[in-house]
């Protein structure tokens, strides 16, 4: 029997590495002219309830996942105000 732990690790893994292409690529144009403030702000608010949600279940997977994911789009929501 496989323990379902290990598909929330992969897709925590998978979701929170996603971002990684695109924080690249904006460091890299020094453009984000096609990323919306208001996506980057929504999701980062979902973010928040899902870390929340996850300290409170425990939910390890969800929490790496929420935190990775979290760094990773503050940092695309700096990039955005910083390069406009």
């Amino acid at each position: 029997m496989i323990n379902i732990d290990i598909f929330g690790y992969i897709a925590a893994f998978l979701m929170a590495i996603s971002l990684i292409p695109q924080v690249v690529k904006s460091l890299r144009t020094k453009s984000t002219k096609d990323i919306s403030v208001l996506w980057t702000l929504i999701y980062i608010a979902g973010l928040i309830f899902w870390l929340i949600y996850s300290v409170k279940l425990p939910s390890y997977p969800l929490m790496f996942a929420a935190s990775i994911e979290m760094f990773l789009a503050v940092s695309l929501l700096i990039l955005k105000l910083i390069y406009k």
